[in-house]
């Protein structure tokens, strides 16, 4: 039964093209839940249920960040996102020298299972759904996370959530790469087919325009770079052996919410209609869970100011209002703090509170999809695929997003972009409150939360202490294991698996595929 308005006025759980004169949808815009999908991946979207509510959180220790947590859980948040720090990311383990300076610092160090399994203390891995912001590295905490729930009497079979797993990305636009591209794709793949067999609801990849944007990259850039990466994924998994319905229901997007709403619903559809066309006639996908392009959205980061900060939650609204009319299937929306130091949590907890006065305090999930039949967003959308698609086309002229990479041209293309944005703002052709325009004499003081250095000691102190406690031969056996896998064609999950079950480092599993592998060197380091 549909929802009343204010004034006591029916509102309709769906509106359709019967409501005006003459208008034609066509196949290019179709019912909610139906092929292109451009109004919405479920016929029921929020009038079911709201999207998922998530929280970007993780920093200093494994502990600490558990606490933040489980405040996140009580302010209401329905599902965990976790930030690594840069030597996670990495693959370093925070004893190393490369690591130095930056345990902690954006994000959790994870050294082990056992700083696992602290991050989780308390929490249910069958009744939370978590989202991890790891790509190198991805396979290695996702293992981790299922080697904690095993302890917890899961089975992988139970868990949800979602590993980031998008190295492409990663050459473009973020850095965080560790090996080649080639064995970098082909740990995508075994990825694919260890979760088909062992971890079947978990989502396998978030192909992410997240960074790209974040890097400088325009709405229909962001979609077009992450698509051609998407559509390189899914031929490499095709070449290892994999049917197209095999993994590709599980595959999942991330992208940015800007404050230019119009464009960012626009982009949103044009997203789904591209994806859906290139899954069914492209790669022949049958099942229709293959066509659909379910994402996560995140508040745009970039967008933030360290002026006025409080001003920053009226930004942080309008661009979680753009993600749910753009129909995303769950969101973080970003604390107004986080352009100065890490969230506190107070700033937190609001960014929660944002995302319950929308689906709470608002009718956006009484009808599915208010914006379809808008002339405005019809038309932005149309301009956006087409430029969408102009950009794909140009990446596969070069070969593919692998060959683009190579030739630099998604990060030549994200930086003109980057440069431009610049100027306009330097030239106050672009207003950016408080910064460029209606700026005050003088800011609020601001006291930032911040990281405690002490904790990079603390963690080699963990790190000697896991190291003289457990099996050191068993463990060097499972690293040769990991090794020989690695250079031939056997899954390395399964060896990888084991090594961590043994209270192997992230940063020695991450060795011996380094000794295997190689390192990237990006071209215009070399």
């Amino acid at each position: 039964m549909g929802r009343e308005s204010e004034s006591g006025l029916p509102i309709e759980p769906v509106y359709g093209p019967q409501a005006l004169e003459g208008f034609d949808p066509g196949e290019a815009l179709g019912a909610p839940g139906e092929f292109p999908y451009t109004r919405g991946v479920y016929p029921t979207m929020y009038t079911g249920r709201p999207w998922t509510m998530r929280q970007y959180a993780g920093f200093a220790t494994a502990t600490e960040s558990n606490q933040r947590y489980h405040q996140l859980i009580e302010a209401g948040t329905t599902g965990l996102s976790v930030a690594f720090d840069l030597p996670t990311q990495m693959g370093y383990d925070s004893d190393a020298a490369m690591a130095h300076g930056e345990v902690g610092k954006v994000g959790v160090a994870i050294d082990s299972v056992e700083d696992m399994r602290a991050l989780f203390d308390g929490i249910p891995l069958d009744k939370v759904s978590t989202s991890m912001t790891i790509n190198a590295p991805a396979a290695v905490l996702l293992l981790l996370y299922q080697l904690v729930a095993e302890e917890q009497g899961v089975a992988p079979s139970q868990l949800t959530g979602t590993i980031q797993n998008d190295i492409l990305k990663e050459y473009i636009a973020r850095g965080t790469y560790i090996f080649p591209p080639a064995p970098s794709l082909r740990l995508v793949s075994d990825t694919f087919r260890y979760c088909r067999d062992e971890v079947p609801r978990w989502n396998t990849i978030s192909i992410s325009g997240y960074h790209m944007a974040e890097a400088g990259a325009t709405p229909a850039q962001e979609i077009a770079f992450t698509l051609a990466n998407a559509k390189e994924y899914v031929r490499a998994a095709l070449d290892s052996g994999l049917g197209v319905d095999d993994f590709a229901p599980r595959l999942s997007f991330f992208f940015v919410a800007r404050t230019s709403l119009l464009e960012e619903v626009a982009k949103f559809r044009a997203a789904r209609r591209i994806w859906a066309h290139a899954m069914r006639d492209e790669f022949g996908a049958k099942d229709p869970k293959s066509q659909m392009l379910r994402f996560h959205t995140q508040t745009a980061g970039v967008q933030l100011t360290a002026q006025q900060p409080e001003v920053n939650l009226i930004r942080v609204s309008i661009q979680a209002l753009a993600a749910v009319l753009g129909g995303t299937q769950s969101l973080h929306t970003n604390s107004y703090d986080e352009a100065i130091a890490l969230p506190t949590e107070k700033a937190a907890r609001l960014a929660v509170r944002t995302q319950q006065v929308l689906a709470h305090e608002t009718d956006l999930t009484a009808t599915v999809d208010p914006f379809a039949g808008s002339y405005a967003v019809e038309s932005m959308t149309d301009d956006v695929e087409a430029a969408a698609h102009e950009l794909m086309d140009k990446v596969e002229e070069r070969g593919g997003a692998v060959a683009a990479i190579e030739q630099g041209f998604q990060k030549t293309e994200i930086e003109r972009s980057a440069y431009q944005t610049s100027r306009q703002i330097e030239a106050e052709e672009r207003i950016v409150v408080g910064v460029n325009a209606y700026r005050t004499e003088a800011d609020e003081r601001y006291e930032p939360m911040r990281v405690d250095p002490a904790i990079e000691a603390a963690q080699a102190e963990r790190l000697a202490r896991l190291r003289a406690e457990r099996d050191g031969d068993e463990v060097r056996r499972r690293l040769y294991d990991l090794r020989k896998a690695a250079g031939g064609t056997d899954n390395v999950l399964y060896p990888l698996r084991e090594a961590l079950r043994a209270r192997a480092t992230v940063g020695e599993v991450c060795d011996a595929l380094r000794e295997v592998w190689g390192m990237y060197v990006p071209p215009d380091a070399r």
